[in-house]
C-alpha cells in the first residue's frame, strides 16, 4: 500500500487524469453506471469500474485525449430505506452492515439522516475508488440531488414532454402496498426487476351465474379445456368484481382476491373452503361445453386466480394431474376428460404434453423438474411452428357468445399459434367473457423496506412512453449504429425495445427531482439516469464560471446540449456571460457523442435500453452513443453478492488485503467482459505473488550489463513486440482478459525462457521490457510507475504513449520465432525417444534452408485438391526425394503438414525457411540442459562427409530433424 499510496498522491497533485478539450486530438469519453451510496464500493462496483479504467489508459497511451468521469447517485428510496432501517433501532440490519463494511455499529447509528448517510458512504467510495487506480476526471463529480443536475433533469423532461413522450394514464407497474409507491428494480431487495407478466382471464361459468376465473398465458388453449381445478384445501373468497359496468361474482384463491384489488375494484363477500365448488359443472365460455372441477392440490393460491383451466394435450402438467387422476389408465378410457387436440406440430404426435411426458419419463405430477423441461419444450415448440388444427369449430356446442362458431372456423382454424392468441383474447374480452390481470412473473420480489411487490393498475399516472413505435424505430436505429460487447447481447436489446411498454417515472417518496408539473412526485431512478453521462462534459465549467442553478433554464440547456438560441440574447437574459455559455457549448461538443458505455449485463433489459432511447429522441443522431459494454456479474462461490446473504466483498476491504493492483490483476483475468467472475481470494493471493515476481524480473533485467544480442536476445524482443502487438488487438476488441493473461502470465513465461538460456541477462533487451511494462501499466498501473522509476525513468508511465504498431513490428523477427519453434519441437522430440531410448549422447540430422519451401507446397496442392499421388510427383519432379523414396517421404510429409500450425507453414513461406542447424548449435547449452543430453554433433543431411548413423541421415526431413541417440 506505500507504493500505491505513494503514486496515488503524485498523480493528484499532478491532475494526471484531468482532462480538457483539444482539437488537435481525437477524444475518447467513456462512463460506468455511478453508484447508488447506501451502501459502500464493492467488488461488482470493482469490476465494472476496472473495464473502462483499463480501457481509458490504453486510448490515453494511444494518444487519445481521454475523459473518465464518476458521478453518484443519490435518487430514489435505496438510500431512504437504509437511513429508515436504521432509525427504526433494526439492530439485526444494522449489524449486519458493520460485518458486510466493516464499520463500527455506533458509527453507522448516527446515519439515520439520508443525505447524511448517502455522503457518509459516498466519500468512502470515492476513497476506495482512487486507492484502486481509477483514472478518473474528480472535477466532473456531482450527485443526483445537486441543484444543477437537477435542472438538467426537468430539462429532460421537459423535452420528452415536448415530443409527447410523456404520457397520462392507467399502466400496470410493480408496487410496494407499504408505501403506496411504484417501484422498480433499484427499489427492490438485491436490485431485482419486477417483470410484469400479462395473463388472459376466460370466465367460466356455473349454473349459478358464479364466475370461475381461469388465468392463462395461453388463451389459444381454450379450445381443448377438459376441466377445471381448484384446491380443495385452499380458502377462496367469493368476491365482487366491477367489469365493464357489470357486477360479476367471482371465485378467487383468497390471494388472488387480495392482489387483484390492486388492479380491479374487487369486493370480498364470502369467504369458502375450494372444496366447495369440487364437483360442479361449469361451462366453457367458447365452446358452451359442461367441464367438470376437480380437486387439485397442486394449484397455487399465490399465481393467477386459484382457478386453472386443464388442456391435458398441450399442457404437460395437466396431462400428468389427469393420468395420477385417474389412476394410470389408458388416454383411450379418459372419457369426458380425454384430452382435445388443438395444436398440429411437425415432429409430434396427436397429444404433444403426453408425447413429451411419457418420453422424458414422468412418474408423477410430482416430477416438477421433468415437467418443467418437458412444458418448456411443448410451448416452445408450439409458439414457434404450432398451427391450430382444422375442424376445431365442432368443438362449439352451444354459442354462449354469438358468432363464436364462425369466428373459430374463419379465423382460428389452420392459423399459427402466436396469431391466434392475441385473437382469442381479444375476441374473449370484447364479448365480456374475458379480461386481464398482471403479474409479477419472477415473484417473490421484495421491496427494500421487505414488503412483497404486487402489480398495481396506476390511474392518472406519468409514464415515459417506451411503446411509442416511432420511438422505438428510433431505438433500433441508434442500436444499429453502435457497438455492443458481446455482440451476443444485441439479441437482448432488440427484444427489451421490442417489449417495453409505458414505465412509471416517478414516485411519491425518495430523493430526486421533482417532476416540474406534479408537485410531489419525484422522478425516479432509472428514468433519472438515461442521459447524465452529458452532464459530465460541462458540471466543472458550471461550478467554475459560477453560474446559479436558477439560471439553468430550459433554454440555458437548450443552447449549451442542442445548440439552440443565441448565446448574446440568452446571456443577458439568464445574467451569464454570452463567452461562457460558447464554452460550455464547445466543450460538450467537443466530447459527445459517449464513445463507450459500461455497465452490468442486468441493466439490459431497463437502464441501458433506457440510455438508448432517450439518447434516440433527445439528441441529433451524430450524438447517439457509440459503444455499450455490458459485463457479467461478480459471484462468490457460485452465488450473486448480497448484504441479505452476508457474502458482500467490499473494494476496500479487497485492496486493503490483496493491494489496488494485485485486486484489479485478479479481476482483469479472472473472465471475458461477458462471462461471470467468480471471486476466488486464494487467487487473489497467487496474483499478489506474480507481481511481486514480476518486479523481480523486472529489476533484474534492468541491471542487466551484458552485451550479447544472439538468437535468445532477439527471440525474446520479438515475442515482447509480438505479444504487446495481440494484446492491442485484443483490447480494441475489449478482450480484456485475454490481453491481461498475455502481458502478466505469457509474457513472464517467455522472460523466464529466455533466462534459462542465457548465463546472464542482456542490455539489449530493455528497450522491449520497458514496453512491456508499458503495457502492464494500463492494468497494473501502480506496480508500473514504481518500476518505471526504479529504472531511472523521470516521466509518470501512465502518460507514456504505448509503443506504436510501426516500432513493434521493426522489433518482429519472423525467422528468430520460427527458429526458437523449432528448438522448443527438437527438445519435445529427444524427450519424447529417450522415454524409450537409452543414451546420453545425441547426434541431430536437419534439413537444408532450401528445402523448406516444400511444406507450403504440399499444403498448397492438398487444399487445391490433390492427392498423395499428386504430392509423390511434385517431390520427384522437383527433385526433392528420388523416386524410389517418394511413397514413403511423401506420407511423412503430408502428415508432418497437416499436423503443423498453419501459421508456421505460412512463416516458413513468407521468411523463405530457416537455418535449422545455425538454431541449434546457438543453442547448444540450453537444449542440453532442457532435454538432458549431450549434443554430440548436428549435420546438415546433405552433408557428405557427415557419418550416417543408424541411416538416419536419410529420414531428416525440414522441421522434422533425424535424432540418434549415443
Amino acid at each position: 500500500m506505500k507504493i500505491s499510496k505513494k503514486w496515488r498522491d503524485v498523480w493528484e497533485r499532478t491532475n494526471v487524469y484531468e482532462s480538457d478539450p483539444d482539437p488537435s486530438r481525437p477524444k475518447y469519453f467513456l462512463t460506468a453506471a455511478f453508484m447508488y451510496p447506501n451502501g459502500v464500493a464493492h467488488v461488482g462496483h470493482a469490476r465494472t469500474y476496472l473495464i473502462p479504467d483499463i480501457l481509458a489508459r490504453y486510448k490515453r497511451a494511444q494518444g487519445f485525449n481521454v475523459l473518465f468521469p464518476m458521478g453518484f447517485h443519490y435518487t430514489g428510496t435505496p438510500i431512504l430505506t437504509t437511513a429508515e432501517r436504521i432509525a427504526s433501532g433494526d439492530m439485526d440490519y444494522v449489524e449486519a452492515l458493520s460485518r458486510s463494511y466493516n464499520i463500527p455499529v455506533d458509527v453507522l447509528l448516527k446515519l439515520t439522516d439520508p443525505l447524511r448517510l448517502a455522503r457518509y458512504f459516498h466519500e468512502l467510495s470515492k476513497e476506495a475508488m482512487k486507492d484502486y487506480g481509477l483514472s478518473i476526471d474528480w472535477r466532473r463529480e456531482f450527485t443526483t440531488v445537486d441543484p444543477e443536475f437537477k435542472s438538467f433533469i426537468r430539462w429532460q423532461f421537459t423535452k420528452l414532454k415536448e415530443k409527447g413522450l410523456l404520457v397520462k394514464g392507467s399502466h400496470p407497474v410493480g408496487w410496494c402496498p407499504k408505501h403506496n409507491m411504484p417501484v422498480g428494480m433499484h427499489d427492490t431487495k438485491d436490485d431485482v426487476e419486477p417483470e410484469i407478466g400479462e395473463l388472459t382471464i376466460i370466465k367460466f361459468f356455473d349454473s349459478e351465474g358464479l364466475i370461475y376465473p381461469a388465468a392463462t398465458l395461453r388463451p389459444e388453449t381454450v379450445l381443448g379445456v377438459t376441466n377445471m381445478w381448484i384446491n380443495p384445501d385452499l380458502d377462496y373468497c367469493v368476491s365482487v368484481v366491477s367489469e365493464g359496468g357489470r357486477m360479476e361474482r367471482w371465485v378467487l384463491s383468497c390471494e388472488a382476491a387480495e392482489k387483484l384489488a390492486f388492479q380491479k375494484d374487487v369486493k370480498v363477500v364470502e369467504r369458502v373452503k375450494g372444496s366447495v365448488f369440487v364437483g360442479r359443472d361449469v361451462t366453457n365460455p367458447i365452446t358452451g361445453e359442461e367441464v367438470p372441477v376437480i380437486g387439485a392440490t397442486f394449484v397455487s393460491p399465490k399465481f393467477g386466480t386459484g382457478v386453472v383451466m386443464s388442456v391435458p394435450a398441450h399442457a404437460p402438467y395437466d396431462y400428468a394431474a389427469l393420468r395420477d387422476y385417474l389412476g394410470g389408465r389408458p388416454v383411450d378410457e379418459w372419457g369426458r376428460l380425454r384430452p382435445v387436440r388443438l395444436i398440429q406440430i411437425e415432429g409430434y404426435g396427436k397429444y404433444p404434453a403426453a408425447e413429451v411426458v411419457e418420453r422424458l419419463g414422468v412418474r408423477s405430477q410430482d416430477d416438477k423438474d421433468l415437467l418443467d423441461r418437458a412444458t418448456k419444450e411443448v410451448y416452445k415448440a408450439e409458439h414457434d411452428r404450432g398451427v391450430m388444427v382444422r375442424g376445431l369449430s365442432e368443438r362449439v356446442v352451444k354459442e354462449v357468445i354469438p358468432g363464436a362458431k364462425t369466428f373459430i372456423k374463419d379465423i382460428v382454424e389452420g392459423r399459427g399459434v402466436n396469431e391466434v392468441r392475441e385473437r382469442i383474447k381479444e375476441f374473449l374480452v370484447s364479448n365480456g367473457y374475458g379480461s386481464l390481470m398482471y403479474e409479477i412473473m419472477n415473484a417473490p420480489v421484495f421491496c427494500r423496506c421487505g414488503t412483497e411487490i404486487v402489480v398495481k393498475v396506476v390511474k392518472d399516472q406519468w409514464f415515459i412512453d417506451y411503446g411509442n413505435e416511432e420511438w422505438k424505430e428510433k431505438a433500433r436505429a441508434a442500436l444499429a449504429s453502435m457497438r455492443i460487447v458481446p455482440e451476443e447481447a444485441r439479441k437482448q436489446f432488440l427484444a427489451t425495445i421490442e417489449w417495453l411498454r409505458e414505465k412509471a417515472c416517478a414516485r411519491s417518496r425518495g430523493l430526486g427531482t421533482e417532476l416540474p408539473w406534479a408537485k410531489g412526485w419525484i422522478i425516479e431512478s432509472l428514468s433519472d439516469s438515461t442521459i447524465y453521462m452529458a452532464f459530465y462534459t460541462v458540471i466543472h465549467r458550471i461550478r467554475e464560471f459560477g453560474i446559479r442553478p436558477e439560471a439553468l433554464t430550459t433554454e440555458f440547456w437548450n443552447y449549451v446540449m442542442l445548440g439552440e438560441g443565441d448565446p448574446e440574447d440568452l446571456g443577458g437574459r439568464l445574467g451569464i456571460d454570452p463567452k461562457h455559455l460558447e464554452e460550455l457549448r464547445k466543450e460538450f461538443d467537443y466530447w459527445y457523442p459517449l464513445d463507450s458505455r459500461h455497465s452490468g449485463k442486468d441493466l439490459i433489459p431497463n437502464h441501458l435500453t433506457f440510455f438508448i432511447f432517450n439518447h434516440a429522441a433527445i439528441f441529433p443522431e451524430g450524438k447517439w452513443p457509440r459503444q455499450i459494454v455490458a459485463n457479467g456479474w461478480v459471484l462468490l462461490k457460485g452465488e450473486k453478492m448480497s448484504k441479505s446473504k452476508g457474502n458482500v466483498r467490499t473494494l476496500r476491504g479487497l485492496i486493503d488485503s490483496f493491494s489496488p493492483d494485485a485486486v484489479r490483476l485478479a479481476i482483469a483475468t479472472e473472465a471475458e467482459v461477458e462471462g461471470d467472475l467468480n471471486l476466488d481470494l486464494g487467487k487473489m493471493g497467487r496474483v499478489y505473488d506474480r507481481l511481486r515476481k514480476i518486479m523481480e524480473t523486472v529489476r533484474r533485467l534492468s541491471r542487466a550489463g551484458g552485451d550479447a544480442d544472439g538468437l535468445p536476445e532477439k527471440w525474446l524482443r520479438t515475442r515482447i513486440a509480438r505479444h504487446i502487438l495481440l494484446a492491442s488487438e485484443e483490447l480494441d476488441r475489449v478482450r480484456i482478459r485475454a490481453a491481461s493473461v498475455r502481458l502478466f502470465y505469457l509474457v513472464p513465461q517467455d522472460i523466464d525462457e529466455y533466462l534459462s538460456m542465457v548465463e546472464e541477462p542482456s542490455k539489449t533487451v530493455r528497450e522491449a521490457v520497458e514496453y512491456w511494462l508499458k503495457a502492464l501499466s494500463i492494468v497494473t498501473p501502480f506496480t508500473a510507475e514504481e518500476l518505471w522509476h526504479e529504472i531511472g525513468k523521470e516521466t509518470l508511465i501512465v502518460s507514456e504513449r504505448w509503443p506504436s504498431t510501426e516500432t513493434l513490428k521493426q522489433l518482429i523477427d519472423e525467422e528468430i520465432e520460427l527458429s526458437m519453434e523449432y528448438v522448443f519441437r527438437v527438445i519435445e522430440d529427444i524427450r519424447s525417444i529417450r522415454k524409450v531410448v537409452e543414451g546420453e549422447e545425441v547426434v541431430i540430422y536437419v534439413a537444408p534452408k532450401e528445402t523448406h519451401s516444400v511444406l507450403p507446397e504440399i499444403r498448397r496442392i492438398i487444399e487445391e485438391g490433390g492427392t498423395v499421388g499428386d504430392v509423390i510427383k511434385h517431390l520427384i519432379s522437383s527433385g526433392f526425394v528420388e523416386k524410389r523414396r517418394a511413397p514413403k517421404t511423401a506420407k511423412t510429409l503430408l502428415d508432418l503438414v497437416m499436423s503443423m500450425d498453419p501459421h508456421i507453414v505460412d512463416s516458413l513461406e513468407a521468411v523463405g525457411g530457416i537455418d535449422e542447424r545455425n538454431a541449434l548449435l546457438q543453442l547448444r547449452k540450453y537444449i542440453e540442459r532442457k532435454a538432458g543430453v549431450k549434443v554430440k554433433a548436428v549435420y546438415y543431411a546433405t552433408d557428405e562427409e557427415a557419418p550416417d548413423l543408424g541411416g538416419k541421415k536419410a529420414q531428416a526431413l525440414p522441421w522434422r530433424p533425424s535424432i540418434y541417440i549415443l
